[in-house]
């Protein structure tokens, strides 16, 4: 079945050919009745106007309000905006993730550039033309709210004087045995390389290769199934090498070998075998020779979704731990990701060990593809949601600047990310930061090196 995020990005495609269609007919109409040259210099600033202003992958109107409903006994303390300082109403509960649900509106200007709202020392950016229900992340911030010194400034927006503090109390998960599920080489640190890299005990499970789209090895001379095969070996040496960055051995990382966009499939019939889309590989077990324990999978080396949960039982038996790090099923729409979840989820009500939590991460989304929005550096404000989410906590540890930096270096180490930006892709950054005013990191030019390295790392958490 078509996943929402495909339904949207086809409708969006769609509307634009029309939009393209209509402005062709008007472009010949004005070079047939006005002036030759007309056409193409009204073409070029349109296209210019496209990639400043209308080339973000939004499907939503910035008017609509974003709809959290947190579950029933959450802490909910009235706040008041008084010139510019955040003032509670009420007794603040002690809480180590506070969300703050206002009413944003942009400004004129706010519609060209990005509405951000200052939050002390922090930034949390939102859509061009914001007019709604928004909800800001203040962890963090709990000692400059309590002495009333936390101070709200809205840039291109104007922020609601009335709004609702959430308060969520969650023991200190890095002091668990944690495991990091990722569907790909690089999910892990994207998501959570700052909880596993400061947990007591962490482990970190990869369940495919990652060995599809790779055109830039094709370049080395090499065929599409060699290339594929090439990048399937540097990626799973990725997840087995990197997480060492954070103080995981690589005796604590596995890299289970399925095949990307396969594990949908699989699922679908859990018996049948789905080798590779690209490299012509059927045998899993060729990304498995450098983990350091034998699993179910092993036996016979097939892609099969019954292996696959086979081998997250085995392993959550192994090292057991008390809270699991997974995608977010409802907000990640990639499906790989949603089958992760589903697995683990099956493997957990099969096998032994019962965790006591998962934290899910969402690295991609269906509406949104610049969440989290703004520069690298600020926190994270809570992505667009629209349905009727589960009801979940939140936890969302803050990283100080160093582990951002430790962050951001182990994005530089990963295969997947390092390839250099398309000549499109170039020329629309060089627009947005001269007419929109974006500005990005020097640290990477790959988009994650911007929205995943924050000042807060973001977890719903769902009790087992």
């Amino acid at each position: 079945m078509e996943g929402r995020k495909q339904q949207l990005l086809r409708r969006h495609r769609r509307h634009k050919r029309l939009a393209m269609l209509a402005g062709a007919v008007v472009l010949l109409l004005l070079g047939a009745c006005v002036a030759w040259w007309l056409p193409p210099a009204l073409l070029l600033l349109a296209w210019i106007a496209h990639e400043a202003w209308f080339a973000d992958h939004l499907f939503y109107a910035p008017g609509e309000d974003y709809q959290y409903a947190f579950a029933s006994g959450t802490p909910a303390v009235p706040v008041r905006l008084q010139d510019g300082l955040l003032q509670v109403e009420g007794e603040l509960p002690a809480a180590d993730t506070l969300i703050l649900q206002l009413q944003l509106r942009s400004t004129w200007l706010g519609r060209w550039l990005d509405p951000a709202v200052l939050v002390g020392n922090d930034r949390q950016d939102f859509e061009r033309g914001v007019r709604g229900q928004r909800y800001l992340n203040l962890s963090g911030q709990l000692d400059a709210l309590r002495g009333g010194q936390l101070r709200l400034r809205g840039r291109f927006c104007r922020l609601a004087e009335n709004a609702t503090l959430y308060a969520f109390a969650n023991p200190d998960f890095r002091q668990r045995r944690v495991m990091v599920i990722a569907p790909h080489a690089d999910d892990a640190e994207l998501a959570a390389f700052g909880l596993y890299a400061q947990a007591a005990d962490a482990s970190i499970v990869t369940l495919t290769q990652g060995e599809i789209e790779a055109e830039n090895y094709q370049a080395l001379g090499l065929e599409m199934a060699a290339a594929a095969q090439l990048k399937g070996r540097l990626r799973a040496w990725d997840s087995l090498a990197i997480p060492l960055w954070g103080g995981v051995p690589q005796q604590r990382c596995v890299q289970l070998g399925y095949y990307c966009l396969q594990l949908q499939t699989m699922a679908a019939a859990p018996a049948l075998p789905c080798p590779s889309l690209e490299s012509g590989e059927t045998d899993i077990r060729v990304a498995r020779q450098h983990n350091s324990l034998r699993l179910p999978g092993d036996a016979d080396g097939l892609p099969t979704w019954n292996n696959l949960c086979a081998d997250l039982a085995a392993l959550l038996e192994h090292f057991r731990p008390e809270v699991v790090v997974t995608p977010h099923p409802q907000l990640d729409p990639h499906s790989d990701h949603v089958a992760a979840t589903n697995a683990l989820l099956e493997a957990i009500q099969a096998g032994s060990w019962q965790p006591q939590a998962l934290l899910l991460y969402a690295n991609h989304l269906h509406d949104n593809d610049r969440w989290p929005m703004g520069p690298a550096g600020n926190g994270i404000a809570l992505p667009p949601a629209f349905g009727t989410l589960p009801t979940d906590g939140l936890w969302s540890p803050c990283l100080t600047a160093q582990q951002q930096l430790d962050k951001a270096m182990v994005l530089a180490m990963q295969h997947d990310l390092q390839g250099p930006l398309p000549a499109k892709k170039r020329w629309r950054r060089l627009i947005q930061r001269v007419l929109a005013g974006r500005r990005w990191p020097p640290t990477g030019e790959d988009e994650f090196f911007r929205k995943a390295v924050r000042r807060h790392e973001l977890f719903w958490v769902r009790h087992l």
